[in-house]
């Protein structure tokens, strides 16, 4: 008997459980208000009722049985419990282009658990090459799990360690490096490299997947196909993110790592370019250059900046916006925030006074839009105007999640306050362009 894997039961029902012997996974009978149930015990959300046993039915379909004082619970035996096996790794051939992939976490590195039908990050990124082993006809490929937690468990100090894990592989003679990350916030850590990572002679690619590894309908493979093409021969070398183009899987884009958004919660097509076109696709295993500005492949010596500072705040404004969050933060000793404002850079007049305490106390203030298109231009309107008067600089057509990390790394990379506003004006990584496209589906 396993009383940990029942930790989800609770009361009455877990003790009637535990007295029967039952283990998750195990064959059970139960009879309850006079029907009677076979299946096998299935683990519970933790949020849910003690007053229901899942079963999984023999035809596949989970259900809640209900249970009270007349229940009847009986362990018949031990169930066969799914186990995953991954095939054998696939032989690698000689004269290929070496690439490493570094295996954070996420969905693409992550498998469905076909006991409770959940999705947990289990698949390391050496199972993902047996998963799909053509890798094996592009590049010699080395995997390393360098963490292993879904995207919104990342922070800083992980792109830290991204970034020096690619900077060794890269000095170890990689061509090409891929990381395997998350989608939900996969565009936060595809800039922060942006910046982290100066003159990188290689491309280094971040891919995610929209569903598991191992279910029919996963863009896994496809996608790790297409971006270990990629890191190990496209002529580019540049942070960006590979992941399909439409919903088919005829096409891989790569997006800039500063200018690209995840604006679908789970069509393949997720990602997009935004103020800016992609740099480059990939098609029936070729590369199609679209930016003709890019930085080449084998250009100058890494350099790896990889400070971050932690007291950076992205602020959403919305009607009501209380002048006190501001507060808040200048208390707390925060030394940037983001503002995420309206249409062409705007916040209402009640929040002037404690912007311009927040400036005064040598808290940076920046202005972003929240409008997925376009620019912001705080020249137009006299509430732009005031907020640059008081000390609130426009960013351009900066993303406000890639300003947000721009100036986090500013602030962590330089020594003073003017030092990081020096950096925050520089086009570092492509996170301004001159003239905003006309981009989107009526553009």
């Amino acid at each position: 008997m396993g009383e940990d894997s029942l930790h989800d039961y609770r009361g009455g029902l877990r003790k009637a459980l535990i007295d029967v012997g039952a283990d998750i996974g195990d064959h059970m009978r139960v009879e309850s208000r006079g029907r009677v149930y076979e299946g096998t015990l299935m683990p519970r959300l933790e949020s849910e009722d003690d007053r229901h046993i899942v079963l999984k039915l023999r035809n596949g379909y989970n259900i809640g049985v209900y249970f009270d004082e007349g229940t009847r619970i009986e362990r018949l035996g031990q169930a066969e419990k799914p186990e995953f096996r991954p095939p054998p790794l696939p032989e690698t051939q000689e004269g290929l282009p070496r690439v490493s992939i570094i295996s954070t976490g996420g969905t693409i590195a992550s498998r469905v658990d076909y006991t409770t039908g959940g999705v947990h990050a289990a698949i390391s990124s050496r199972d993902l090459l047996s998963i799909v082993p053509e890798l094996s006809d592009h590049a010699i490929v080395d995997a390393d799990i360098l963490y292993s937690v879904f995207s919104e468990n990342i922070e800083s100090d992980h792109w830290s360690g991204m970034a020096r894990k690619a900077e060794e592989k890269i000095q170890e003679g990689a061509q090409g490096v891929v990381i395997t990350h998350g989608t939900d916030t996969m565009g936060y850590s595809s800039a922060a490299l942006s910046f982290a990572l100066r003159s990188l002679p290689v491309p280094v690619i971040f891919v995610g997947s929209q569903r598991s590894s191992d279910r029919p309908s996963s863009d896994a493979a496809t996608n790790l196909v297409g971006v270990v093409t990629a890191a190990a021969t496209a002529p580019f070398a540049e942070v960006v993110l590979g992941m399909h183009e439409t919903t088919s899987d005829t096409s891989i884009v790569f997006h800039r790592g500063t200018k690209v958004r995840k604006c679908h919660t789970s069509a393949r097509y997720a990602f997009q370019s935004v103020n800016s076109s992609p740099l480059a696709r990939l098609v029936d295993g070729e590369i199609e250059m679209i930016a003709e500005d890019y930085r080449r492949r084998g250009e100058g010596a890494l350099e790896v900046m990889d400070g971050f500072e932690e007291k950076v705040a992205l602020l959403k404004f919305h009607p009501g916006l209380r002048p006190e969050l501001i507060d808040v933060l200048v208390d707390d000793g925060y030394r940037g925030v983001i503002l995420e404002g309206t249409g062409l850079g705007h916040v209402s007049e009640g929040l002037n006074e404690s912007i311009r305490r927040a400036i005064e106390e040598d808290v940076i203030l920046y202005m972003t839009s929240q409008c997925i298109w376009g620019r912001v231009d705080m020249d137009v309107y006299t509430t732009g105007r005031e907020l640059q008067m008081i000390g609130v600089e426009p960013l351009g057509d900066m993303l406000p999640e890639t300003a947000f990390v721009k100036l986090k790394w500013a602030l962590g990379n330089s020594e003073d306050i003017d030092g990081a506003r020096e950096l925050m004006r520089r086009n570092i990584a492509g996170e301004y362009t001159d003239r905003t496209l006309y981009t989107g589906e009526f553009g």
